[in-house]
């Protein structure tokens, strides 16, 4: 089954090439046929990684769809032969379509829904957001769902307790998610619904947090967090419908063209699949089943799902190792230098991320095992290594989701085991206030270690991990090279040895997140014979000051030759020409 897959690749590389070859050939002219001229364009070409190039251009032509060649105008016009139509975007700048390797795109419907809290600068101010959005929403039983704080912003850099939402709410369940998504926040009446209470006893790989006379305090970090979220009620598939769809646009108006969505249900799948067949996909999903899902052994026997015009792909399942530094739910080969009595959590147990590595390969399904701490990834790395001595898959292009702190010892088994890190540029810019803290500075040497990465021959697909992060790729881009927050600081970078190029920042977000997906035979650049998905910005990431590459705004998304978002400040004259 592993090598049908790959020999699916295979063709799909072939018939890339023959393309190319045809484009001496005569071209009949297309009723879905445009040339784009006076561009600042900039592209990947070749393969992933390392060996490709950055090719400039000024011209390309889509044909129903796909691209059919890049170049000088003059060059492009000739080889496209006849068009229906010729768009002057007026010196403006084209890049491929951004690809974000790690995102939750439910999650960030949903989140959009909610009161949101990261700007929150103290508990007190998140509860008066939380008490404001409660007086403007919904029934007086309905729950009240948040998300985004984060307490590593707050002068106490303290947990939050379900005292000071009860002195606003107390009648009403509330249930608020850390801007991470690895801990919760509840009041006294979620805790009541949910049963947890003195003597309730912390569920493997999660824990409940308890004051000094053992009583919760209304925190659950990781899998302890399921004993709330279990009695909230599910959204049904319109709600999902609905909340995808405004996911969508959220993206689309930033550049973003696909997403590999990092943890999906059989139900969202569906859901999927339903806005596929009523042509309401105006991106490409590449999704991660939860390795949670009861239905995980069923969908992998129904085999990988990829759709003609690849909106929506199923060839992955995501593990969850552990939770994340800021909750101290990562896990640590030693202690936390900030809280000696912590190793992190282990959402997964060892045995049961074996078992899964056994179950999941023989199917021929990509595995992408979220790890952040050291001891997490050991634990992937140990698995992967294990799986390929005794039932192969070494050649499914296995990730690590985050591989955020990694020990010096493990990172050249990134290159040797062909396991790629799936990395999230601003969550080093994030975490710069607390990750020392949390680890000491003796640890921060395989820490958001990217150069590290690339120089030893791994590609990096690089994400977002929205809505833990804000989804604008521009401000991955502008963290990858300047290892700077927008406010430029620290100055001169935090840890800048590990800063990315501007063309190894762009093709983490394009091309090798592609490849990161099996796709990079038909995305992630502007080469003829793939899909013409691309994005025109206000600004030229390659002449403007590094300091400035996250104030771009994008004035158009295309998909497949498609405009699926404008801007408002968007200008582009049109000459229509004859068919």
């Amino acid at each position: 089954m592993i090598n049908k897959i790959f020999q699916k690749f295979k063709r799909a590389i072939t018939s890339t090439i023959n393309f190319v070859a045809l484009l001496l050939l005569p071209v009949v002219a297309s009723a879905n046929s445009t040339l784009y001229y006076n561009v600042q364009g900039y592209s990947l070409s070749g393969p992933a990684g390392a060996e490709s190039t950055l090719v400039q251009f000024e011209a390309f032509a889509v044909r129903d769809g796909k691209i059919v060649a890049i170049g000088k105008t003059e060059t492009v016009a000739r080889v496209a032969g006849d068009v229906n139509q010729r768009l002057d975007l007026q010196g403006k700048t084209v890049l491929p379509g951004i690809i974000d390797a790690h995102g939750h795109v439910l999650g960030l419907g949903q989140t959009l829904q909610l009161v949101d809290l990261r700007d929150a600068k103290s508990e007190q101010q998140a509860v008066a957001l939380v008490s404001d959005f409660a007086a403007h929403s919904g029934s007086s039983s309905d729950w009240i769902l948040g998300r985004g704080w984060n307490q590593e912003n707050w002068n106490s850099r303290q947990f939050p307790s379900a005292t000071s939402l009860d002195e606003q709410l107390n009648d009403r369940p509330v249930w608020l998610t850390r801007v991470d998504g690895h801990a919760g926040w509840a009041n006294s009446k979620a805790l009541e619904l949910a049963g947890i209470t003195a003597a309730s006893v912390s569920p493997e790989g999660g824990e409940i947090i308890r004051d000094s006379n053992g009583e919760p305090t209304g925190v659950l970090i990781d899998n302890a967090m399921n004993l709330v979220e279990a009695i909230i009620p599910s959204e049904n598939a319109e709600q999902q419908q609905a909340a995808l769809k405004l996911a969508f646009a959220h993206l689309n108006q930033r550049g973003i063209t696909g997403v590999h969505d990092a943890g999906v249900s059989a139900e969202t799948i569906a859901v999927y699949q339903q806005l596929v067949a009523q042509n309401e996909m105006p991106l490409r999903v590449y999704a991660m089943i939860g390795a949670n899902e009861p239905k995980l052994k069923e969908l992998l026997a129904n085999g990988p799902i990829e759709t003609a015009d690849q909106r929506f792909t199923v060839r992955s399942v995501k593990i969850y190792a552990d939770g994340a530094l800021g909750s101290r739910g990562a896990a640590l080969l030693h202690p936390y230098h900030d809280d000696p009595q912590q190793l992190g959590l282990l959402v997964t147990s060892p045995e049961n991320i074996k078992a899964l590595y056994e179950l999941i390969i023989p199917y021929g399904f990509q595995i992408n095992t979220h790890a952040i701490g050291d001891r997490a990834n050991r634990i992937a790395l140990d698995a992967f290594e294990y799986a390929f001595a005794n039932y192969g898959g070494r050649n499914l292009r296995h990730r690590i989701e985050h591989a955020q702190v990694v020990h010096p010892d493990d990172l050249s088994r990134f290159k040797s085991l062909n396991i790629i890190p799936s990395m999230q540029p601003t969550h080093a810019t994030s975490d710069k206030n607390m990750a020392e803290d949390r680890l000491g500075k003796e640890r921060m040497q395989g820490a958001y270690a990217w150069k590290t990465l690339l120089e030893q021959g791994s590609i990096i697909a690089a994400g977002s991990d929205f809505p833990v992060e804000l989804a604008d790729p521009f401000f991955g881009l502008h963290a990858a090279v300047t290892r700077q927050d927008r406010d430029n600081q620290p100055a001169g970078g935090w840890y800048p040895a590990e800063a990315m190029t501007r063309v190894e920042a762009l093709r983490s977000f394009t091309l090798d997140a592609a490849y990161a997906a099996g796709q990079e035979a038909s995305l992630g650049s502007l080469e003829p014979g793939k899909w013409a998905d691309f994005i025109v910005l206000d600004q030229n990431p390659f002449t403007q000051a590094a300091a400035k590459l996250w104030q771009q705004q994008v004035l158009a998304t295309y998909i497949a030759g498609k405009q699926v978002y404008s801007s408002a400040n968007q200008t582009e004259e049109t000459h229509e020409t004859a068919r």
